[in-house]
C-alpha cells in the first residue's frame, strides 16, 4: 500500500487550495452550454471541464448518474474522464452513494476502489443507512489501495433531517454515531485519516461534534444550494482544519468558456480560503 488517501488529500490541498468541484453534467447545463443531451454533448462537456480544471483543482466530483443514463456510452466516457483527471493530478471523488451489504458492498468495492478496475477512483461517496457496519468492505478495499470513503452524515438535502437527525436511545443522532463510528477507523493516522463524512455546509448550528473525526469532511451545498462560505464556520465552528468545500453549478454555470470556469474556481476558492484561513 501506498500513502494512504487522507495523507494525498492534504498535500493536494496543500498544492492546490482547499476546493472541491461536482462535475455534474444534468440535462438542463448541457443545454445551458448549447451541447445536446447526448453522449456528444456529455464528452464534450466533460472535456471543456477536464481542460478547465484538471490541472488546478485539488479534488473533482463527478456524478456518477449523469454519466450513467447514456448506458454503457456513457459509462466509457466517465472512464475516460476520471483517466484525464488523475493524470493531470486531481483526485477523484466519485459521488455514487454506494450502500449494500456482503458481497453486494465487496462489489461496489472492486468496481470503484481497485487499481484493476477501469472506474477506479481516489475515492467515493457511500450511503451509511443499512449501518455504518455494512461500509467495511468499501473501507477495507479503499485503506488497502490508499483510497477513501466519504460516508453521509448530514447532507444537504432538507429530506435528510428526518432520518439524519434522529435520536437514538443514547441520545445521540444518526449522523452523530455515523461520524463517532468514522473517527474510531480514523483514530490515531497521521497526518489525517482517509475515511470522511458528508456535511451540508447548508446545515445550520447543528449541535454535532467533528472535532474527533480525524478526516475529511466533504461540504457540498455551496453556491447554487444556497449555502455561502461563510456558512462553513457556522456549520463547523472552529472545527474547520479538514473541511473540504464543494462547489459544483457555480462554477460549471459559467462555462463553456474554459477560462470562465477556471475563473469561476478561483473565485470560489479565494471565498473559501477567507474563512479557512481565518482558522489558522
Amino acid at each position: 500500500m501506498g500513502e494512504g488517501f487522507g495523507a494525498r488529500l492534504r498535500a493536494a490541498t496543500q498544492a492546490r487550495g482547499r476546493l472541491c468541484v461536482g462535475v455534474d453534467p444534468h440535462a438542463e447545463l448541457l443545454i445551458r452550454w448549447g451541447l445536446p443531451d447526448d453522449v456528444s454533448g456529455l464528452a464534450r462537456f466533460s472535456q471543456t471541464v477536464v481542460d478547465a480544471l484538471a490541472d488546478r483543482v485539488a479534488v473533482v466530483k463527478p456524478q456518477s448518474a449523469f454519466y450513467e443514463r447514456f448506458g454503457s456510452a456513457g459509462i466509457a466516457c466517465l472512464e475516460s474522464t476520471i483517466r484525464q483527471f488523475r493524470a493531470a493530478g486531481a483526485l477523484v471523488l466519485l459521488d455514487v452513494k454506494r450502500g449494500d451489504i456482503g458481497s453486494t458492498a465487496a462489489a461496489y468495492a472492486d468496481a470503484y476502489l481497485d487499481p484493476s478496475s477501469t472506474l477506479y477512483v481516489d475515492a467515493i461517496t457511500a450511503s451509511p443507512f443499512l449501518g455504518v457496519g455494512s461500509l467495511q468492505p468499501m473501507i477495507d478495499k479503499a485503506l488497502a489501495h490508499g483510497g477513501g470513503v466519504f460516508v453521509l452524515a448530514l447532507t444537504s438535502n432538507p429530506e435528510g433531517a428526518a432520518v439524519q437527525r434522529a435520536q437514538g436511545p443514547d441520545g445521540r443522532t444518526v449522523a452523530q454515531r455515523v461520524i463517532d463510528e468514522v473517527a474510531q477507523v480514523n483514530a490515531g493516522v497521521e497526518p489525517l485519516g482517509s475515511i470522511g463524512v458528508v456535511v451540508g455546509a447548508t446545515a445550520g448550528r447543528t449541535g454535532h461534534t467533528f472535532s474527533r473525526i480525524n478526516g475529511p469532511i466533504l461540504a457540498p451545498g455551496l453556491g447554487a444550494q444556497g449555502a455561502t462560505a461563510a456558512d462553513l464556520r457556522t456549520v463547523f465552528g472552529d472545527d474547520l482544519s479538514a473541511v473540504l468545500p464543494s462547489y459544483s453549478r457555480e462554477v460549471l454555470r459559467a462555462g463553456p468558456d474554459p477560462a470562465a470556469v477556471r475563473e469561476a474556481a478561483e473565485r470560489a476558492l479565494s471565498a473559501c480560503d477567507k474563512v479557512l484561513m481565518s482558522d489558522r
